[in-house]
């Protein structure tokens, strides 16, 4: 007879029990809210994108699109906070006596100046590696280093016509008929004899008598 006492105490406190969790959940269904709305600049009204949106209490949230819209499920009486770079914090609390589940805001976003600390970008990892680049770093030839050198080519050149050439002279001379052969692949290569420059310093040599032996020049 001790345990019908005992079970009726039992499914009463689990009668209790449901019916306030039932009562909690009625309760916190009428308090949730969909929360949308869009962030904009203050001074230009322009739709600020990727802003992060935060419900404070819960740690949930969204992040709005392109164009700055975001919509999520939230409380009455939470606190939402939106960061985004290059803008102030700000922070909206959804009020408790809105009368439908919607609540629409339009949130203003400050522009903030960041100021960063001065960062050095070199291109050598460490400072070994600037040494080694410093001392072996070609420095390219001015103006006058670049006469020098056409100089001594044009000697070059007009000491091949008076010698005759060495095999690497040869050797380049082959290279370069080869390499002009390749270049007229498909088409008829012109010939010298039809070419006025070749006439002109053909005749210019003739005369200076750089086709006489060397036992005539040395008369």
């Amino acid at each position: 007879m001790k345990i019908i006492p005992y079970c009726i105490f039992i499914l009463f406190t689990f009668t209790q029990y449901g019916y306030s969790q039932i009562v909690e959940n009625q309760t916190d269904n009428q308090n949730l809210v969909q929360f949308s709305g869009i962030t904009i600049t203050a001074d230009s009204l322009n739709p600020v994108p990727y802003v992060k949106i935060v419900d404070v209490k819960n740690r949930r949230g969204t992040t709005s699109d392109v164009n700055g819209y975001f919509s999520f499920v939230a409380h009455k009486t939470d606190t939402i906070g939106f960061s985004a770079l290059g803008f102030k914090p700000a922070s909206f609390v959804i009020p408790d006596t809105i009368t439908k589940q919607r609540y629409s805001l339009i949130q203003l976003m400050s522009a903030d100046t960041l100021t960063l600390a001065v960062a050095f970008i070199f291109p050598w990892p460490t400072l070994e590696d600037f040494k080694r680049a410093f001392v072996e770093t070609k420095i390219p030839d001015d103006d006058l280093e670049i006469a020098r050198k056409n100089l001594l080519a044009a000697d070059i050149r007009m000491l091949a016509e008076e010698y005759p050439m060495d095999a690497s002279m040869n050797y380049r001379n082959y290279i370069d008929n080869q390499t002009s052969k390749l270049y007229y692949v498909g088409q008829q290569q012109p010939f010298n004899i039809f070419n006025p420059f070749a006439w002109a310093k053909f005749i210019k040599a003739w005369k200076d008598g750089k086709f006489k032996s060397k036992e005539e020049r040395l008369k």
